[in-house]
């Protein structure tokens, strides 16, 4: 569940707008009190997905891409959030101007948002165990898993765990429950956080390798760029494929290979799997299977793919 989706498409327009004022605001009020309007919507979405699972483990990632993707383009749209937020078009310009960002795939997104603005991190991991103790109470079963994006280093999961045991034990007090079920984990797609997996797992439960931006930060390559140089080195033989598209294991491989070691060296019982296009991509899944993770993720149209693959592995190269 990438809970920026939620912003985007039909029936977004009304969360969307809110979320846009809380990025535009100027004070930590101001931003909370956005945070609040938008929490209904965040919780309903999150609530319907998880029961429509039923017992099958539903993964959030919390917010994910730069804040200033979601700042509006138009005159007339900027205009109306100035009004809504009370401020002049050019404030509202001029706090545009600061969110923007040279390298935003590289910027302030992902755990650093939760770093920044705590209370962000905070809505989120009220939602999500809100909707698990709301469902529990209805007698359904359901399973949430909580992911946080874009970490380097342990003391940034440590900094957002802390906010997530006090929101935890809130909602426990709220509902009169002793516990609210739910896994704590992070995504893996910075080198840093592959090499030093074995501290990262110690304040997590499981990693999902986000092998796109891993891919992107060890070769190097912008994804969205790469169109002006990848098919020369395609068709001179300087790569024998396209990194994107399939796992190069001999480098991202070896960083996931690493985490995956390092980590279930700190905790045997690491939950491990992969999300991103690699997850639909034969040969991808065959190095998957290789290199033990439990499971992979990929877009709804890989799946046939992905469970193929999964089986050709577990053929030719069986484990327990």
């Amino acid at each position: 569940f990438r809970t920026e989706h939620m912003f985007y498409g039909t029936g977004s327009e009304e969360p969307l707008f809110i979320l846009r004022k809380m990025i535009m605001s100027g004070s930590e009020k101001a931003r909370r009190a956005a945070l609040d309007e938008l929490y209904p919507f965040v919780k309903r979405d999150m609530k319907a997905t998880l029961e429509i699972m039923g017992d099958r483990p539903v993964t959030f990632r919390l917010l994910d891409p730069p804040l200033h993707e979601f700042v509006p383009q138009s005159a007339d749209e900027r205009r109306e959030l100035a009004q809504a937020l009370g401020v002049s078009v050019e404030d509202l310009d001029r706090r545009a101007d600061e969110l923007h960002e040279l390298n935003p795939m590289m910027g302030h997104r992902g755990v650093r948002l939760g770093v920044t603005f705590p209370e962000i991190s905070e809505m989120q991991f009220r939602a999500i165990l809100e909707a698990a103790a709301e469902l529990g109470r209805e007698g359904k079963a359901c399973f949430p898993e909580i992911m946080v994006p874009v970490t380097c280093a342990k003391a940034e999961l440590d900094d957002q765990l802390k906010l997530a045991k006090a929101v935890h034990a809130e909602v426990c007090e709220k509902y009169g429950v002793d516990e609210v079920e739910h896994l704590y984990g992070t995504m893996i797609e910075i080198p840093r956080a592959a090499l030093t997996a074995d501290e990262i797992a110690k304040s997590t439960q499981f990693f999902s390798f986000g092998t796109n931006d891993l891919t992107q930060m060890t070769f190097g390559f912008s994804r969205d760029d790469i169109g002006g140089f990848l098919p020369d080195y395609l068709d001179k033989k300087i790569l024998p494929v396209d990194p994107f598209q399939v796992l190069d294991r001999d480098s991202v491989g070896v960083l996931v290979q690493t985490g995956i070691e390092k980590g279930r060296s700190t905790r045997p019982n690491l939950k491990v799997g992969i999300c991103g296009e690699h997850g639909g991509e034969p040969n991808s899944v065959e190095f998957c299977h290789l290199v033990g993770m439990d499971y992979v993720s990929c877009s709804p149209y890989r799946v046939p793919i992905a469970r193929l693959a999964a089986a050709h592995a577990q053929i030719n190269h069986p484990r327990d």
